[in-house]
């Protein structure tokens, strides 16, 4: 892994990320593990593979897709119920017919991306989670559910109210409860707006309306008002503990041992390609061209990105696992190097194990 080492070392140099961490693993046993440069350049606080990183948009598969799979284990049939049959607040509205695997799949019809952080942060005399709830019952929906393929933020903040509905509990203490604590992980979390433990946080970027450099605080303006806790954003984590939850995944979908929390056959389900979405139910799959997969995954793979530079693909077929975890918008959001990078440092790594 010499030239897989350079790679990395080398996207340091020339700022593509500040520092970062990247895993590569194979049947379930890391191959390479190692970080590189600085969490902190203020701090001159270096990256260590124990480093804490916003999670961003991994939130998505990792904790919002992760519970439903868990609940759908519980409830047949659970991605074809309607919202309005969960969420009476919106039976008299559009999103009433939307269904549970449109949200998962981006069909549902809602708009990629809304700033109500805006108004959120004015209202000062109600949950700002509640204000957030009221605000997407008011967005009109941009497409007819199930007609249009439109990453949705949005989307993924309706999942979540879905989740609290179904279980009667908050998010995070479902994944807690269900998934994170039977396999042992520590350290996939939602720290929220008042994280007290000392951790080794990833810095993100200095952000110019809370005016401070972030660290330990969510770096989504949106699941920040809200109160941290989101099904699209919100979620932090370390580069083992996803790979703990991953090769769980992994090893539910392949038929191996592992600990049991997740059903062959739901993992099966929400893996497999939704129509023609290019994606699966909660995850990314390999576009045909420029992915940033790069060349080499099987094209039932799944992944996904998150905005402040993290990443992960897994080649089912192959039982390979890449997690990169980088602080990539640190101190400024307007670097975006890590695009090119992405498909060059899986190719380095992907030949590396397939040539071995």
């Amino acid at each position: 892994m010499i030239h897989v080492h350079n790679l990395m070392e080398k996207a340091v140099y020339d700022n593509i990320f500040p520092g970062g961490v990247l895993l590569a693993a194979e049947k379930g046993e890391i191959l390479f593990c190692k970080a590189y440069g600085h969490a902190d350049i203020f701090a001159n606080t270096k990256m260590n593979v124990d480093t804490v990183f916003d999670l961003a948009s991994l939130t998505k598969p990792l904790a919002a897709s992760a519970a439903l799979m868990k609940l759908t284990e519980e409830t047949s049939g659970l991605p074809e119920w309607e919202l309005g049959n969960i969420i009476p607040e919106i039976c008299s509205t559009d999103k009433a017919h939307i269904k549970i695997k449109h949200l998962l799949s981006h069909t549902s019809g809602f708009p990629d991306y809304r700033p109500y952080y805006l108004k959120i942060n004015k209202v000062t005399d109600e949950n700002p989670k509640t204000v957030l709830r009221e605000l997407l019952i008011k967005e009109s929906l941009v497409s007819f559910p199930g007609k249009k393929v439109i990453y949705s933020d949005l989307g993924f903040m309706m999942l979540e109210w879905v989740i609290e509905k179904l279980t009667a509990t908050a998010l995070d203490c479902f994944l807690d409860k269900e998934i994170y604590s039977p396999l042992g992980i520590k350290n996939l979390f939602f720290p929220g707006i008042s994280y007290k433990k000392e951790k080794h946080f990833a810095a993100t970027e200095l952000c110019p309306w809370r005016r401070k450099l972030l660290k330990g605080a969510v770096h989504d303006d949106n699941a920040y008002a809200a109160g941290g806790i989101q099904g699209h954003a919100g979620l932090f984590g370390t580069i083992k503990d996803v790979f703990i939850l991953l090769c769980e995944l992994l090893n539910a979908v392949k038929g191996n041992k592992n600990q049991g929390v997740f059903k062959k056959k739901v993992v099966e389900y929400f893996f497999r390609p939704y129509r023609n979405t290019g994606r699966s139910l909660g995850f990314d799959m390999p576009s045909p061209e420029g992915s940033s997969s790069g060349c080499f995954f099987c094209k039932n793979s799944v992944g996904h990105l998150g905005f402040t530079g993290t990443s992960f693909w897994m080649d089912i077929d192959r039982y390979i696992i890449l997690i990169l975890l980088t602080n990539r918008i640190h101190p400024y959001r307007h670097n975006y190097k890590i695009k090119i990078f992405r498909p060059v440092i899986h190719n380095a790594v992907m030949e590396k194990i397939m040539n071995k």
